[in-house]
């Protein structure tokens, strides 16, 4: 079924490491992850990239900025987005996974899906790491398949079902619920044998606002330190609703948040705007 016939050895947790079809990446210095949707109709830039050349151009210009990953979106997540099937998504990659290998070797390549068939067809395009956000929940094959795959898995917290994705929940204690959930996600993955694990809290997705807001002020207390943590809270409507802006103006917002949970571990922050988030990264780097 895969291409790729390594086997890959499980990463230690305690030293931030993972393991990238054969390259092992230290995350004890945080990463950029950059967005790069391919979608008409994201919340924010929407239609921007979704041809082969547009989306190449800007591939190279989130690299050039800083970003060592790239996040690759064939789908948005947004609510009252259009929905798409696995063929759907995988007619709109086309190419692109292998052209930006082509063209960027050294570019980790993470896969911004939830559908199984998906991740097979990027695993033999090329990506380096799964990011799905529905925990497995939205199709049953998505854990084996990443087993299979030996690729990096980042687990995002999410309500069950694709239809309720978004609904508010307002949970009791925001962080003792998602840490409920990974504690039983990732047993699931490692019992599978899914061995580099990423943790992402799910910001933006069926949670209040006090919630959100609650969950930046206790990331460190998120994930049992255990494995390391992806924070994207890029263009999120709980950051600019309550200020009354729009997603693309809450740069300075968003940054002094970046920089609060950088200073409690997250080893990787995903973002839209990756020079001003190198920037942030910078200045705590030089702080510590």
């Amino acid at each position: 079924m895969f291409s790729n016939s390594q086997t890959l050895q499980p990463s230690d947790p305690k030293t931030y490491s993972i393991n990238c079809n054969g390259r092992l990446v230290q995350l004890d210095t945080p990463k950029i992850m950059g967005i790069l949707n391919l979608t008409p109709d994201s919340f924010s830039d929407g239609g921007k990239f979704n041809n082969e050349n547009s989306a190449l151009q800007h591939a190279e210009k989130l690299l050039n900025e800083g970003a060592e990953i790239l996040d690759i979106g064939p789908q948005s997540t947004r609510p009252n987005a259009e929905f798409l099937s696995a063929d759907d998504e995988i007619k709109r990659i086309g190419n692109l996974i292998s052209l930006i290998k082509k063209e960027f070797p050294e570019a980790l390549i993470s896969l911004d899906t939830f559908y199984a068939e998906t991740v097979k067809f990027g695993f033999n395009e090329g990506i380096d790491l799964i990011n799905d956000i529905s925990g497995g929940q939205y199709d049953e094959e998505m854990f084996d398949t990443a087993a299979q795959t030996k690729l990096p898995y980042i687990l995002m917290h999410v309500n069950p079902s694709y239809k309720t994705m978004h609904d508010k929940i307002k949970f009791e204690d925001i962080t003792l619920e998602v840490n409920r959930y990974f504690s039983k996600k990732t047993k699931e993955l490692l019992e599978k044998g899914v061995n580099d694990i990423i943790l992402d809290p799910g910001f933006g997705f069926g949670k209040t606002v006090e919630d959100q807001m609650k969950m930046i002020h206790e990331v460190e207390y998120l994930g049992f330190g255990k494995f390391p943590l992806l924070i994207g809270i890029s263009r999120k409507s709980f950051i600019y609703k309550p200020l009354g802006k729009s997603p693309l103006d809450i740069n300075e917002e968003t940054q002094k948040l970046h920089l609060k949970v950088l200073e409690q571990g997250a080893k990787i922050l995903r973002v839209h705007d990756v020079v001003q988030a190198k920037e942030t990264l910078t200045h705590f780097l030089r702080k510590k």
